[in-house]
């Protein structure tokens, strides 16, 4: 069997470059993910840094072993999605093949070992490959996760053994993973299917398929009716990351059925000409193609777009949310005096602060930033009431706990150790805020226990006073905000830590749906040869025939990105709801550009594959191919 799986990949080497691409990439980014994660568990921090700056790196290096761990994940999931459409599609095309085997006396067991022996090939060829990447994908990902600020400067990731052999391991046990289903279907052949003149003998969708198919698309359903019901904003936003991931499921799995019912409306604009109408009829009949090639698109759009909109919206209700917590008119870099044109002036300096509280039998420390705050012009200037005890009582020794604290175990009553600056403070609980989304302020103090720190001041304007004008003279001492402005960009700034996170699960999305489309495409032309030299017999020219290729694939793209967009739209839904209910206005964000660069790299990436290998399964004459079977 080992002797049939290596004559298989030579002479189908074309089926299967894809899978050891996609095997190569899994392998260098779970070596390069695992030496980076294994570096980030020892934090080196170098001498003189204050407790704050070492508290603040350690937490980058958190969310840098999170992202790297996410990573890994995907990379193995994707791999192994790869991996199984790769078979799942060559099974399909030999089957007469497989099936010639049965005939001649091979057993099912041995097709499943044979299979089994081709993925195994493919694993170990993947992970030469993948090996060396790796050593280059450290030091890609390190530089990568410095820029976003997760990781300092002096950050290095020393070379670890257990990484490469962990990946090696991960990319032999990807491939024999992917290949199980494919392997289980072709031992599914009968032997008297060699025989059979008909291309297409075993049945897209099989039972398994339609049962993950129906019940993704239930648990969606389902979902999204109860993102409705619910109204509520954070609700909605849970709910959706699943609806993304089961609906995303269950248009992949039904995509042989749902790709040509969608096909239907843009096959309507290839009419008219006889080109257009080959196309559109291979859309429309070519189940198996036209789903292999918009799955990987489905599964792209529906996770990117319903993932970036989710917390795009996210980032912008906390803008509107904390708009229409402050009743001030202005904000103000800096603090500003009194005078007869302003009401209230309510400055906040911010200062770094740590709090040491018994927790149990031990003591917990939190190194974080303290507001000072004046409790009368703050509650004048917001509409943000503590859930437990009183601002009123926020003077001399005492401490509020912020939104961003309030979830962790604070007891109103309590005293803290706060040491702020140079001065260690036992100050008592006397406020426990409610959790709103933005939760950067985790402490509030009274103004007279800080010092110096970084000022801003909300305003609200005296009646009888313009607005513009205030703002105008103000601008003099420091940059002035209206609250709207003020609101929008601590949405924009929580959008922006979100950036870079999604950038790069976004290009490792991106990489492996550019790879799994670009193999279902050379997969589907090399069967195609017979199909294409009966065309240009038939009278159509080699252009002709590229063409038809070309603007079959596009469309693919197109009903492949809608219906991602269909995922994306039911997980936005319940965030839509939410909003509306919590805020009084629908807050959502569209990705339109992210959209929109997805669509053109696909028709891009997806149409040159497309028209260079029609190029190049045409250039032999057409009678050299119908001479004989292949």
């Amino acid at each position: 069997m080992l002797r049939l799986s290596l004559g298989a990949v030579r002479d189908r080497w074309q089926l299967f470059a894809g899978a050891v691409v996609a095997v190569a990439l899994g392998v260098g980014l779970v070596q390069s993910g695992l030496q980076v994660l294994a570096a980030t568990d020892r934090p080196e921090l170098p001498p003189g840094l204050s407790k704050f700056d070492q508290a603040r790196i350690r937490e980058g290096y958190v969310g840098a072993a999170t992202l790297l761990g996410m990573s890994v994940m995907l990379a193995v999931f994707l791999t192994v999605f790869v991996v199984s459409t790769t078979f799942g599609f060559t099974v399909a095309q030999r089957r007469r093949e497989l099936a010639l085997l049965r005939l001649v006396g091979a057993q099912r067991g041995s097709l499943r070992w044979m299979l089994l022996g081709e993925a195994l090939i493919l694993g170990v060829l993947g992970t030469a490959v993948g090996v060396p990447a790796g050593l280059l994908g450290t030091w890609a990902q390190s530089k990568l996760l410095i820029q976003l600020g997760m990781l300092p400067p002096w950050f290095r990731a020393p070379w670890a053994t257990g990484s490469m052999e962990a990946a090696a391991i991960v990319g032999i046990g990807t491939a024999l993973a992917g290949v199980l289903a494919a392997a289980w279907r072709a031992s599914r052949i009968a032997p008297l299917e060699a025989l059979t003149e008909l291309p297409e003998g075993m049945p897209v969708m099989t039972g398994w398929r339609w049962f993950w198919g129906l019940s993704a698309a239930g648990c969606t359903v389902i979902l999204v009716i109860t993102a409705q019901a619910a109204r509520d904003f954070v609700a909605g936003l849970m709910i959706g990351l699943v609806v993304m991931i089961s609906g995303s499921v269950a248009l992949s799995q039904l995509s042989p059925i749902a790709v040509p019912l969608a096909g239907r409306l843009p096959a309507l604009l290839l009419r008219g000409s006889l080109v257009a109408e080959l196309a559109r009829a291979n859309v429309l009949y070519a189940v198996r193609r036209s789903a292999a090639t918009a799955a990987p698109l489905i599964v792209l759009v529906g996770l990117l777009v319903g993932l970036w909109g989710t917390f795009g919206s996210l980032a912008k209700a906390v803008g509107e949310e904390q708009r229409q917590l402050i009743t001030a008119d202005l904000v103000v870099g800096l603090d500003v005096p009194a005078s007869p044109e302003i009401a209230v002036a309510s400055p906040q300096t911010v200062v770094p602060v740590t709090v040491i509280r018994q927790a149990g039998k031990r003591k917990q420390t939190v190194y974080s930033e303290a507001v000072g705050i004046d409790w009368s012009a703050y509650q004048r200037t917001h509409r943000l009431r503590p859930r437990k005890g009183s601002l009123d009582r926020l003077v001399g020794r005492t401490i509020a706990i912020g939104p961003g604290m309030s979830a962790e175990g604070y007891k109103l009553g309590s005293t803290v150790t706060a040491v702020i600056g140079t001065r260690r403070l036992p100050l008592k609980v006397v406020a426990i805020m409610p959790e709103t989304l933005d939760v950067g302020d985790n402490f509030f103090v009274p103004r007279a226990l800080i010092g110096e720190g970084r000022t801003e001041t909300l305003v609200k304007v005296a009646p009888g006073n313009d607005v513009r004008a205030v703002a105008h003279r103000l601008e003099a001492g420091g940059e002035v905000r209206t609250v709207a402005e003020w609101a929008e960009a601590r949405g924009e700034a929580q959008q922006r830590g979100n950036t870079g996170i999604f950038a790069v699960l976004m290009g490792l999305a991106g990489v492996y749906a550019a790879v799994a489309v670009v193999n279902a495409v050379v997969m589907a032309a090399a069967d195609r040869r017979r199909e294409f030299a009966l065309t240009r017999m038939a009278g159509l020219t080699r252009a002709q025939v590229v063409a038809v290729a070309l603007i079959e694939s596009l469309t693919v793209v197109v009903i492949g990105v809608l219906l991602g967009c269909l995922v994306a739209a039911a997980a936005l839904a319940g965030v839509a709801t939410g909003t509306a209910n919590t805020y009084g206005v629908v807050v959502l964000a569209i990705p339109w550009r992210l959209l929109g660069l997805i669509l053109g790299s696909a028709l891009l990436v997806v149409g040159g594959t497309a028209a260079a290998t029609a190029w190049t399964v045409t250039r032999h004459q057409p009678v050299s191919l119908l001479g004989g079977r292949e």
